[in-house]
């Protein structure tokens, strides 16, 4: 209820910045699941470095044994075959890892595009539809009978309420062109723009 008789130019700013502080949560939310889910991947980097490891060291032994005469050849194949299921090993680490990575970037994108969507398709179009009002009637204030339209607009779409405590006769007054009546109308509309009404004189 007290939000409601706050100024329109500040409540505005405070849905403004709700918005900004919300949406940066929901970035923030993004990037601790990313960093969260991306955790999954440690065992797969430790098998890769495993699997490398051990590949690499069958390797070199392979190649030593290999230089026995005569048997060196028939020694070193269960070598090379254990260096290749290793290094098999150390495929899957790595695959491992791209699909978690893939998965983090997913689920980050994911935690941060709904917030992102109802910003752009409902905040945002109310927005721009206020800032395109309140430059319209920063307009036509300006103009000559800018204070009359401004008025007529009062009238047409402020709530009942409003118009009442203007004065039980405010649609009579403004019938009969009374300036203190188009003038109370038109910083009625203003206000609810969040413009300063005393420029409207």
């Amino acid at each position: 209820m007290y939000a409601d008789r706050l100024p329109t130019a500040v409540r505005q700013l405070l849905t403004d910045l709700a918005v900004v502080l919300w949406v940066y949560a929901w970035i923030r939310a993004g990037f601790w699941v990313n960093d969260m889910v991306e955790k999954l991947g440690v065992p797969g980097q430790k098998l890769q470095e495993a699997g490398t490891g051990i590949a690499g060291n069958l390797g070199d032994i392979g190649g030593k044994v290999g230089r026995v005469p005569l048997v060196g050849d028939e020694l070193t194949s269960p070598f090379t075959s254990a260096a290749g299921a290793a290094s098999q090993l150390a495929e899957a680490g790595r695959q491992q890892q791209e699909i978690v990575g893939k998965l983090a970037v997913a689920m980050a994108l994911l935690i941060v595009a709904l917030p992102l969507a109802l910003v752009l398709l409902l905040w945002l179009p109310r927005r721009l539809r206020w800032m395109r009002r309140a430059g319209v009637a920063a307009v036509v204030r300006q103009q000559p009978a800018g204070r009359d339209l401004l008025a007529l607009r009062a009238l047409a779409g402020r709530p009942l309420n409003e118009l009442a405590a203007l004065g039980p006769d405010i649609a009579q007054s403004w019938r009969n062109g009374d300036a203190e009546a188009v003038e109370a109308l038109a910083a009625l509309e203003l206000r609810d723009l969040g413009l300063n009404p005393a420029k409207a004189r």
